[in-house]
């Protein structure tokens, strides 16, 4: 059981920090942060298979998770379509 653990937590700390240096493309934040997502979910279902808990909350975090991933697809799509590219740089309102 440790050893999930070490690894859930090797995961997250990967994916915090391909999200904090790859800053450049929009798709690529978007796909670290889907896997943070993933690695918290994965740690809320050791927690509660731990402790015998039930997994409504799971099911909760799962479906908020889901609206965070179409909600960034839906500005993906808005970017690209508005400035050509996905490259954050690139924007002037931003930057």
């Amino acid at each position: 059981m440790l050893m999930y653990v070490y690894f859930l937590i090797t995961f997250f700390v990967s994916s915090l920090f391909v999200y904090v240096f790859k800053y450049k493309h929009f798709l690529l934040m978007l796909l670290s942060l889907e896997s943070v997502v993933l690695s918290l979910y994965l740690v809320l279902m050791v927690y509660f298979s731990f402790f015998l808990y039930e997994y409504f909350m799971c099911m909760v975090f799962l479906s908020l998770s889901v609206c965070e991933g179409v909600l960034g697809l839906s500005l993906l799509v808005m970017i690209i379509r508005s400035h050509g590219s996905d490259m954050v740089m690139s924007f002037d309102s931003l930057w």
